[in-house]
């Protein structure tokens, strides 16, 4: 157990910073979260091929040297507006946390509110956070549409 401390402290100090506007340079990046504590990396991804190559991706990672550093940079930086955007900052070893999810611990790991998630958002979700969000769409959608028998079956009253 001893062996796993090291890793599992490294991810606990490193935060990932999303939904980042895309004219933040890594010296600005740096910039805003150096005064939460000593930062010994940076990662700013970067588009490696396509017709985009050369330009943000969008979100970074950023090592503290300490997990109190860390959590003290997500608590201040989560959500504050930089560029327009709102920057989704969580430690890199999270994958929901209680803003994406919800305040309501008793819904389903992977739903989130509609408010994150909306058409053109940049915003990533796991496979089952969409899987969970098209369930729920349809549901509703049926539900919605039990009162409106011509949507239902357009073919079987031509047939009759």
């Amino acid at each position: 157990m001893a062996s796993s401390n090291h890793s599992d402290d490294k991810s606990e100090s490193r935060l990932y910073v999303g939904n980042l506007d895309f004219r933040i340079s890594e010296a600005a990046l740096i910039k805003m979260f150096s005064p939460f504590g000593k930062i010994i990396s940076e990662d700013f991804l970067w588009h490696t091929r396509g017709p985009k190559r050369g330009e943000p991706r969008g979100y970074a990672f950023v090592q503290f040297s300490t997990k109190a550093e860390a959590v003290l940079a997500k608590e201040k930086m989560h959500a504050k507006l930089v560029g327009g955007r709102p920057l989704m900052v969580r430690l890199a070893s999270e994958r929901f946390t209680t803003e994406e999810v919800g305040e309501n611990p008793s819904k389903a790991v992977g739903e989130t509110p509609k408010s994150h998630f909306s058409g053109g958002s940049s915003t990533r979700m796991s496979r089952g956070a969409k899987i969970a969000a098209i369930k729920n769409k349809l549901k509703s959608m049926e539900e919605g549409e039990g009162h409106n028998p011509k949507r239902r079956k357009p073919a079987e009253s031509r047939n009759s």
